[in-house]
């Protein structure tokens, strides 16, 4: 299993498009202090995405990690047609879609994510949980493309065309999905979110 250890605690320095389009081309030439840069910037992206897309940590973990190794070894197949980010998202978007398919099991529905809430004031802070837990939770009734589509949009702000890249389909599709999407998520989270504002 790739694990993180070992690397140095220097910050991740990649911040536009090109210089993580320098990294690739890095890693494709063996520099594995490249590599470590685009590991500690993608890791916790990639974690997010994927909690919400699969909620089981060993999951993530085994995903993350499978997606990192294939850009390691595959950097070099990179072409720039594509950012950088909808490669590896796309990456670990099929990884997770092919783990999710072998579980045969339904995607926990349950409210998992408690982290994050450092206001001082109590009241607030039940407020937001109970406004995050009701978002969560409706997230979580949706069918998977279009939760993955919802989430690449609003989480990640990834656009139309990056997320039809990564779920392999067609840009309708995505507009589709989002659609349906956000009416869903209108029905299921009527009355909550008002009362809480």
């Amino acid at each position: 299993m790739w694990v993180e250890r070992g690397f140095d605690a220097r910050p991740a320095v990649a911040r536009t498009e090109q210089d993580e389009a320098g990294l690739v081309e890095r890693i494709a030439a063996g520099d594995r202090r490249a590599f470590e840069t685009l590991y500690r910037a993608y890791h916790p992206r990639l974690v997010r995405f994927l909690q919400r897309m699969t909620r089981s940590t060993p999951l993530i973990e085994e995903i993350v990690n499978d997606t990192l190794l294939v850009v390691w070894r595959k950097a070099a197949t990179f072409n720039g047609s594509s950012k950088v980010s909808t490669w590896i998202f796309a990456i670990a978007y099929r990884r997770a879609c092919k783990s999710l398919q072998a579980l045969d099991e339904p995607v926990d529905a349950g409210i998992d994510e408690r982290e994050g809430i450092e206001a001082d004031r109590p009241d607030w802070q039940l407020t937001q949980l109970q406004l995050t837990g009701a978002v969560h939770a409706a997230l979580a009734q949706l069918p998977l493309a279009q939760r993955t589509a919802f989430q690449l949009t609003f989480y990640h702000d990834m656009s139309y065309t990056e997320i039809a890249e990564i779920m392999e389909c067609p840009v309708n599709t995505i507009k589709t999905r989002l659609f349906h999407a956000r009416k869903r998520l209108a029905v299921l989270l009527e009355g909550q979110i008002g009362v809480r504002s």
